[in-house]
């Protein structure tokens, strides 16, 4: 902590002397998109920063588009052009064009004099970019290392990450990667894709349709078409193209209007271009093949389009915030982190195999993911380049593991800590939205009263949602995910809540999913209150680390969940675990469900509440030390639990009535799915801990006698729960 406080009080003298000086390099338009939100930040900030710009590599060629220009239109001044690609399209033209990069850059590097060279990616052009500067004693800053593609973009990646100075990188398990390959881990900012910045804030453009007709023509509709973008896969060449050939021949059957994008420069790229002219792409009524779509167009085409094809970065990065669903063929981006909007096709070789694909994830929407950012990654780039101390010695150092007693916890902590998830619980009167830690910490908690309409509702939760994440921010919280839990019935694989309970009404057949996702651009899941409050209790109550328990609620209604080998049921129709709905008795009390003799018309908050009032119309549930009740004043489940306590015989019947009817229905539980641990929870579990464990000692079978009725520690099970899902649950899909 010394240090840090010292190296912070020397970068301020420093500041305050002179700018940082900072040299952003761009080789063709994938890694623009990235660096040029970087770029504006830089050159908003005069008084801290120097830009340098620096155009080589596939920027300058006519058939890539001549991609320069549409960083001139952006009004940056670049530096130096380096023609730097000797063509041909094959592995030595790529070789060849690594030399040629080394033989120019000395000079400029020299001319420009940076302190900090921006590096993006895995090209080789970046390559000859972090070995020029290395050489050269220049501070690298290198964008999106540590992530795995799966070709041999990953071996050019993690070089030039051994060359960087310092690393910016999208994800953590980018960031985990990065300190296994022994980097300085406080070299390495976790700051999210760059382009998501520019991406989430603009993707809802008013004019998108004029962008979809201006690239498709005028007779295409949003989500009724195709972008398509192949790469060849450089250490598989002939194989990549015969996808190519495939994926071509699957979309002229396909018979949709399709946008297809020429391959990148890499080897293989002529060959591709010369399959895709054989089959009459260019002339074919359905397709449209372009050299290049400017960035803030793209994200149009991609946000709305019915599906994403080939096997571009993009299509596993960037259409994820969308929910755009995305077929990935062969074994390129088979290693990054995807959302579940994207099926790969690995081994893509039939065209009936990329054409069902094609059929499955065609017109589908998914929810929105943040894997690989959150739209604040330029701020956090900028801040951290301000923390750059240029009087450190240059030479880098790497924290190598020690061979004996290695103890990371520490990292570890550090991880669980700002890891969080949003949680919403939607309960008959309250709405409430929590940040929750992974340790189960409620960071901070928003409560509003529950609205009586949908619309008013779902705008509730979406305001008090978009709260949460900007104060996420500057908490330190990374959200993950959002989890809703809510009373009723959910079919939680279509986040649909099918019918809820009477106290929360014009709340059936929602699907409360998709507006959440669409909103955050994050994913969603939901459940039932119940299977919530069981989920807690899995990952931070009594029923961690076991394998079977039953989780009982005793609050306003009666609920809860089970958990069988560690999975928690749902059932067929998903209304297991609606234990509050077991009957008891064939003669008894009305339930809110319209049956008769459910635990939760004996043992329910409203079932005490109603013979609460009962006795208290009939003059019977005052006794001395209570509080006189006037008429008028609202009669709860509590008046009637402290005139029991008072002697109430009457009252003391009637919980006597309720625990016995709580203790029957746990009973059947115990009898049927023979849990090896039962946790009640809510508002009530305290005062039915006692009558339920007696009941079961004397009316259950000998081999469910001895199991234990516990009385759960968790004040938010409801919230903890919704976060849990988000906490505990993957979504990659692979086909």
């Amino acid at each position: 902590m010394q240090r840090m406080r010292e190296k912070t009080d020397k970068m301020e003298e420093n500041k305050a002397t002179r700018k940082l000086r900072v040299c952003v390099a761009t080789c063709n338009r994938a890694d623009y998109s990235k660096l040029a939100p970087i770029m504006f930040g830089i050159k908003a900030n005069p008084d801290e920063f120097e830009l340098e710009v620096v155009v080589l590599g596939a920027h300058l060629i006519d058939d890539y588009g001549n991609t320069f220009r549409m960083i001139e239109q952006d009004d940056f001044d670049i530096g130096s052009k380096l023609h730097t690609i000797v063509r041909g399209e094959d592995e030595a033209a790529m070789v060849e064009s690594v030399g040629l990069a080394l033989v120019k850059l000395p000079d400029v590097l020299h001319r420009l004099r940076p302190d900090v060279l921006v590096v993006h990616g895995d090209r080789f052009d970046a390559l000859a970019l972090a070995t020029a500067a290395a050489l050269m004693n220049i501070r690298i800053l290198h964008l999106e290392g540590g992530e795995v593609s799966g070709t041999i973009d990953d071996s050019i990646r993690h070089a030039i990450s051994k060359l960087a100075h310092y690393h910016a990188c999208c994800t953590r398990t980018a960031e985990q990667h990065l300190i296994a390959m022994c980097e300085d881990h406080t070299r390495i900012l976790l700051a999210g894709c760059p382009s998501y910045d520019k991406l989430l804030a603009a993707h809802h453009r008013d004019d998108y349709m004029d962008i979809i007709r201006n690239w498709l023509g005028d007779n295409v509709k949003e989500h009724d078409y195709i972008v398509a973008l192949q790469h060849p896969v450089t250490t598989d060449i002939k194989n990549s193209i015969k996808i190519y050939e495939l994926m071509l021949d699957a979309l002229i059957s396909f018979n949709k209007k399709t946008l297809v994008l020429f391959p990148n420069i890499d080897a293989g790229s002529k060959e591709m271009v010369r399959v895709m002219r054989k089959k009459g792409v260019e002339q074919h009524p359905n397709f449209r093949a372009v050299k290049h779509v400017p960035f803030e167009q793209f994200i149009q085409l991609v946000c709305h389009a019915g599906a994403m094809i080939g096997n571009s970065s993009c299509g596993v990065r960037e259409a994820g915030a969308f929910g755009t669903p995305v077929i990935n063929l062969g074994s390129r981006q088979t290693g990054r982190e995807t959302g579940e909007n994207v099926l790969h096709v690995r081994d893509a070789d039939t065209q009936n195999k990329i054409y069902h694909a094609l059929e499955l994830q065609f017109g589908k929407r998914y929810p929105c993911s943040k894997i690989y950012g959150d739209g604040n990654a330029v701020p956090r780039i900028l801040k951290f380049l301000q923390t750059i101390d240029l009087d450190e010695p240059l030479q880098k150092t790497f924290c190598f593991p020690p061979v004996k007693e290695w103890d990371i916890s520490q990292d570890i902590d550090h991880i669980l800590e700002t890891q969080s998830a949003l949680a919403v619980d939607l309960g008959g009167t309250n709405l409430r939205v929590a940040i929750v830690s992974m340790r189960g910490k409620i960071v901070k908690k928003y409560t509003q009263a529950n609205p009586k309409t949908y619309e008013t509702r779902m705008e509730l939760i979406l305001k008090m949602c978009m709260e949460a994440v900007i104060d996420a921010v500057h908490l330190n919280c990374r959200i993950l995910g959002v989890g809703v839990s809510t009373g009723g019935r959910v079919n939680p694989q279509e986040g649909v809540i099918l019918h809820s309970t009477k106290l929360i009404q014009e709340w059936s057949s929602i699907d409360i999913r998709t507006p959440i996702s669409d909103a955050l651009h994050l994913p969603v899941w939901v459940d039932n209150d119940g299977n919530c409050a069981a989920l807690a209790e899995k990952k931070f109550g009594h029923g961690k680390g076991v394998e079977n328990f039953v989780t009982i609620i005793t609050g306003t209604g009666i609920g809860g969940g089970i958990i069988q080998h560690n999975e928690l049921i749902h059932g067929s129709t998903f209304c297991a675990a609606e234990l509050g709905h077991i009957m008891v008795s064939l003669d008894g009390p009305e339930c809110m469900c319209g049956s008769r003799g459910c635990i939760e018309a004996y043992a329910s908050g409203m079932a005490l509440q109603k013979e609460a009032k009962r006795l208290h119309d009939e003059e019977l549930l005052e006794v001395e030390g209570m509080v006189d009740l006037k008429k008028a004043e609202s009669v709860s489940a509590i008046h009637l639990i402290n005139a029991a306590r008072l002697g109430n015989h009457k009252a003391e019947a009637v919980l006597r009535t309720a625990g016995m009817a709580l203790g029957v229905g746990i009973i059947n539980i115990l009898h049927m799915v023979n849990p090896s641990l039962v946790i009640l929870s809510g508002v009530l579990a305290a005062h039915y801990q006692a009558p339920v464990q007696q009941v079961i000692g004397q009316r259950a079978l000998t081999s469910a006698q001895s199991i234990q009725v516990l009385t759960s520690d968790l004040e938010e099970p409801a919230l903890l729960g919704a976060a849990s899902m988000v906490l505990d649950y993957t979504t990659r899909r692979i086909y």
